[in-house]
């Protein structure tokens, strides 16, 4: 399905009954497990995660009795000791293929590990460099005899048909669209005049887009804020127990004055949808991801407009009605998204080139 003039792709809340309608190829289940919870700092991967909870858990009315991460983060003995039956999910992003191999190594590990279970990948991008790294990740998916493939874009689905042809492959927007009608709570954030551009700088990075080359004055730029947060006591430090959580709590997170310190506490523990996360198995991480989405949520409201190269900034900004300017990346990733699920919303605009963006600026501020 192309984006292109279909009306039926013009808001957000389309989308996400796209992503129902999609997901609707799931048969009913009572349990699951749901592996690969992004035990790092990026915003995006935790609104892949949360929208995946709330989907299963709101939307399909079952029970999650195993999650973890990938690696070590995986406990077998855990997993076959609670895991009481129903799909493994193994969660949606960006880190199918061999850019990102530690997911891959461990996607592959849990489909030929459990053949008796029925096993669904929630929506991915696919990309690999490499055709023999495609073939032998095929050689591996295709002898799963229950394995389903959601891709979130034309072309990965192009792919995933071609090269995993004895698996189901849907398409489907990113999970994260699963919170387009969340219920807001009051986040109090100052606007700033400045244009921010939220601003990766990892393999997946188009050069051309550095921020030394963009035409833009007053710009502010920066990463997820949370990549400043202190992820570990650092060596030579005395331990005492709670520092890096109240550092983190405090200066760290920019939580300079009480409003911004109750939003937080209000959206962590009072708004409607938090009290989910006590029902799941292992509610700090979950609730942990639903923090993150808050300085996610703090960081773009301070702009009234807003640059980026990163996708789920791209879906945070349509989520919270902000205008912005949407770059490629690295490879297809985000272009092949915009053109199948977001090029109709009118308060975005992919650009190509660094000279097209004054003249995108102009059009979404006068719009």
């Amino acid at each position: 399905m192309s984006n292109l003039n279909n009306p039926q792709l013009q808001t957000t809340q389309n989308i996400k009954n796209y992503l129902h309608e999609a997901l609707n190829n799931i048969p009913d289940f009572n349990n699951c497990a749901l592996l690969d919870y992004p035990s790092y700092s990026n915003i995006g991967d935790h609104l892949i995660w949360l929208g995946s909870v709330l989907y299963i858990f709101q939307h399909r009315k079952a029970k999650i009795d195993y999650v973890s991460s990938i690696g070590n983060g995986f406990s077998e003995s855990d997993f076959l000791n609670r895991s009481k039956g129903g799909p493994i999910f193994l969660n949606g992003g960006g880190n199918f293929g061999d850019i990102w191999p530690a997911f891959q190594i461990f996607r592959e590990k849990i489909i030929e590990q459990y053949r008796d279970r029925s096993i669904v990948i929630l929506p991915q991008t696919i990309y690999y460099s490499s055709e023999e790294a495609l073939e032998k990740s095929a050689q591996v998916l295709n002898k799963h005899p229950d394995l389903t493939i959601f891709v979130r874009d034309d072309r990965s689905f192009a792919i995933a048909q071609q090269a995993f042809f004895k698996c189901k492959v849907y398409k489907a927007p990113d999970m994260a669209f699963q919170m387009v009608d969340l219920p807001k709570t009051n986040i109090n954030s100052s606007h700033s005049n400045q244009t921010l551009y939220l601003c990766r700088k990892d393999a997946e990075m188009n050069k051309k887009f550095k921020p030394k080359n963009i035409p833009v004055e007053n710009l502010d730029v920066d990463d997820w804020i949370s990549f400043n947060w202190m992820g570990k006591i650092p060596k030579g430090w005395i331990y005492v127990p709670g520092l890096v959580r109240l550092i983190r709590e405090g200066w760290q997170r920019g939580l300079k004055t009480p409003q911004e310190w109750g939003s937080r506490q209000a959206w962590q523990w009072l708004h409607p949808d938090s009290s989910v996360f006590n029902q799941v198995h292992r509610p700090e991480l979950h609730r942990k991801s639903w923090g993150y989405m808050h300085s996610g949520i703090y960081q773009l409201q301070n702009y009234n407009l807003v640059m980026t190269n990163r996708l789920h900034v791209h879906i945070l900004c349509l989520i919270l009605n902000i205008p912005h300017i949407l770059l490629p990346g690295s490879y297809y990733k985000i272009p092949a998204f915009y053109d199948t699920w977001t090029s109709q919303i009118p308060f975005c605009h992919l650009i190509e080139n660094v000279n097209e963006i004054p003249d995108a600026i102009k059009r979404l501020t006068f719009q």
